[in-house]
């Protein structure tokens, strides 16, 4: 299984702090969630982070056993 983890407002979005899926193609994960947690996900300003490493880029990406995908929304600061 992979995991995907929600921070900050996604959290609250999702209803959870993580999802257990099975791994695969991101698109593929996503398109089995909530649509409107998916809609969240794939907002512009919506970062992710594979195992600790930031992603510039989603294409290709794909989830294998143990992985976790960590969805970081932008952050503001006062």
């Amino acid at each position: 299984m992979a995991r995907l983890v929600f921070m900050g407002r996604l959290e609250d979005v999702a209803g959870t702090g993580e999802l257990v899926v099975m791994p695969g193609p991101v698109e593929q994960v996503l398109a089995g969630l909530d649509p409107a947690l998916a809609v969240q996900l794939l907002g512009e300003r919506v970062r992710m982070a594979l195992n600790g490493r930031l992603l510039t880029d989603m294409g290709g990406v794909v989830l294998a056993q143990g992985d976790e995908l960590a969805f970081l929304p932008p952050v503001s600061g006062g």
